[in-house]
């Protein structure tokens, strides 16, 4: 499966971004999707999740009461809501996507990847 991720930019701090992921080839209402995240010099992050059928999501602690993840499987894309942003919320934001069922944070628990937008959060 092929992954593309659109819609970041710049922003000032509290305000709001909604991120993409479209899904090209293989069967996408049967992935767990995943967001991810990495700032310079730092580790890849888990953001959030949702499980094949949207039933459930999963967020980071920081993640958690700011963004809303959802998909839909008609159209082949996922979507994250972000809201109330923050300077250290400053990052590249991976979509990802994985073949099992079970929650997971780990990237190598993830077979595709996007290449990843930016999102820059100014104070």
């Amino acid at each position: 499966v092929d992954l593309v991720e659109t819609g970041g930019g710049s922003v000032q701090a509290g305000g709001s971004l909604r991120l993409s992921c479209a899904a090209a080839g293989g069967t996408f209402k049967r992935y767990f999707m995943g967001w991810f995240r990495q700032a310079p010099g730092k580790e890849r992050e888990f953001v959030a999740s949702i499980t094949d059928n949207g039933g459930s999501k999963y967020y980071s602690n920081s993640a958690e009461g700011r963004f809303t993840v959802a998909r839909d499987n008609a159209k082949n894309i996922m979507y994250l809501q972000m809201n109330n942003l923050r300077p250290e919320d400053t990052a590249v934001y991976y979509c990802a996507a994985r073949q099992y069922y079970s929650y997971s944070t780990n990237t190598g628990d993830y077979f595709a990847w996007g290449q990843g937008t930016q999102v820059t959060v100014s104070s």
